[in-house]
């Protein structure tokens, strides 16, 4: 099978060769490990990107990361790519709307959070309504010209996360005092989503990541107001994708469970990413549950597992997670979130090659 193959199989519900594998997001240091040299990725941090980007000039930066990120996918034998819109040099957008209205991880302790929401909300209507700036999608193109230049084809994987709740006090307290701002606040992050699934759309991306965190050890919101907030726009965004001939990809951390039935079927998903294991998000148990309806996309346990445990174990919880996920099509293997540098690059060469002893292929050696 190709990689597409395989992709498309596992999300077609049928058994593939071999699962298809790849990584949600590689951050230095282990990037730089698996290609050999520095590796400047803006997901990491998007200052130290542009500052490079202004040395070197924006396309060539952005050409040398395109290449560097398919180089560690065919290093790895990767089979689909992840990838977020790229900075842009003298532009005010970043893709978290909280960042860009510096109003993100603020704890306010004094005043009225529901006037906060609506000065917010005034600001993300007359600011930020449009499509995102043409340059912030030239990330996607070249990382295709990359792929054709090696002979890959590797579907690509892009993010619509609006629906968040993260630290967001304020809107959670307005969640309850004033339900119709908060409802606004969604409508809005709606919009937003809508509009860049429609960019994705014409680009041809396959599989768009739609909704946002909204859950630690425990659900931030209570399941009334996931349901009653959150689910109805998830599933217009995830309708839109469909739509757009993509797949929809459902992103969150924590523990699911009380909403599981809401966020996988309720928002009318294709598939499951984040899975955090390290939350009580078995995958076994999910597969049992939905595994004909719904592709799993996991579920290493970064946080615990790859950054604290020896590299037995590490290979130990690969295989028993490959296992979990089955043959029959349905699982995509990949971390729950973002290899950072907390992260042994020995560890993850363990899980790379637990994976690739699995599929009696030869290992990785970096």
């Amino acid at each position: 099978m190709t990689s597409r193959e395989r992709v498309q199989a596992a999300f077609g519900h049928s058994a593939p060769d071999r699962t298809p594998v790849f990584e949600y997001i590689l951050l230095p240091p282990v990037a730089e490990s698996v290609l050999g040299r520095p590796f400047v990725e803006y997901l990491a941090g998007m200052e130290p990107w542009l500052e490079m980007a202004q040395e070197t000039g924006f396309e060539c930066a952005l050409r040398r990361y395109a290449e560097a990120r398919v180089e560690i996918a065919a290093r790895l034998g990767h089979d689909m790519i992840f990838a977020s819109p790229n900075p842009v040099p003298g532009a005010s957008y970043m893709y978290d709307p909280l960042s860009e209205l510096g109003a993100r991880f603020e704890v306010a302790h004094e005043g009225d959070p529901v006037q906060r929401l609506k000065d917010r909300n005034r600001r993300v209507e007359q600011t930020m309504m449009g499509a995102l700036p043409q340059d912030s999608l030239l990330v996607y193109d070249l990382l295709r010209k990359e792929m054709e230049r090696r002979g890959l084809d590797l579907p690509i994987l892009a993010p619509a996360y609006f629906h968040g709740i993260w630290t967001d006090s304020d809107l959670m307290q307005v969640m309850l005092i004033e339900p119709e701002e908060a409802r606004e606040h969604f409508r809005l992050a709606t919009r937003r989503s809508l509009a860049v699934v429609a960019d994705y759309a014409r680009r041809g991306i396959e599989m768009i990541g739609i909704g946002g965190d909204f859950a630690g050890t425990r659900l931030l919101i209570s399941p009334e107001c996931y349901r009653s907030f959150i689910v109805p726009e998830i599933r217009a965004c995830a309708e839109a994708v469909r739509a757009a001939g993509a797949w929809s990809v459902n992103a969150s951390d924590g523990d699911l469970w009380p909403v599981m039935d809401d966020f996988l079927l309720g928002c009318g998903v294709d598939a499951y990413l984040e899975i955090d294991m390290g939350a009580g998000m078995d995958l076994a148990r999910l597969r049992q549950r939905y595994g004909t309806r719904i592709t799993f996309l996991g579920n290493m346990d970064c946080g615990r597992i790859l950054s604290f445990s020896p590299p037995e174990e590490v290979a130990r919880v690969t295989r028993e997670i490959l296992k979990a996920g089955g043959t029959s099509g349905g699982h995509i293997f990949t971390a729950s979130n973002a290899i950072t540098s907390s992260v042994p690059p020995a560890n993850y060469l363990a899980m790379v090659n637990a994976y690739r002893e699995t599929f009696e292929l030869p290992p990785v050696i970096l």
